[in-house]
């Protein structure tokens, strides 16, 4: 799904990257498989957060340069949740400049044909026919999608990170940069908010 290529790979070939030698081709090569086995849970992270898709592949292909850049020397077991902290900074890092950009075109007369205030998630009908399960999955992961966006943005990480990416409390606190505490009563009241407005079958 995301047009991502090796990253671990490019970063070889830059200017200032140590000489080539079996271990750091190992290493690049275990980064790779990292990368890819995380890039569409990180995707659908990052898509939920911001709801656009292309400001989504920006942030998770920004996150996997930085992982590869700034931490590809590190122990394989400190990837996940380094990735995870600095998608969730991306993510944060774009929504303030979202902000800081319609509180300056505020000031600029409205047009109805402004291409920007278009519902990124509006359907486009493809004329193909769904089956019947598949489209209720679909639906009610738009249910939850939404559910989702409409949570505090700390609920929100609390949320997805536990159940997208399945990390564990302390994970998460690092991915978060707060306390396990924290992520425990982030966590819980995301569940509680979505429970009652996804109902018990959810």
């Amino acid at each position: 799904m995301l047009d991502i290529v090796s990253l671990g790979t490019a970063m070889r070939w830059e200017s200032d990257a140590p000489p080539v030698t079996a271990a750091s081709v190992d290493r690049t090569r275990e980064l790779d498989r990292f990368l890819l086995d995380v890039e569409k849970r990180a995707f659908r992270i990052a898509r939920i957060a911001v709801r656009h898709d292309d400001d989504a592949l920006d942030i998770v292909q920004d996150s996997m340069l930085q992982l590869a850049r700034r931490y590809g020397q590190r122990s394989s077991e400190e990837w996940r949740p380094l990735f995870f902290r600095i998608l969730q900074n991306r993510i944060r890092d774009c929504l303030r400049r979202r902000k800081v950009r319609s509180k300056l075109l505020g000031w600029l007369p409205s047009r109805a044909d402004d291409a920007d205030d278009a519902d990124p998630y509006e359907a486009v009908a493809d004329g193909a026919p769904l089956p019947v399960q598949r489209l209720a999955t679909d639906q009610a992961m738009q249910k939850l999608e939404h559910a989702l966006f409409e949570l505090p943005a700390r609920q929100q990480e609390a949320f997805m990170l536990r159940n997208f990416e399945g990390l564990d409390v302390a994970e998460t606190a690092q991915a978060m940069g707060c306390s396990e505490g924290s992520v425990k009563t982030h966590y819980s009241r995301a569940v509680h908010t979505l429970r009652e407005r996804l109902g018990d079958s959810w």
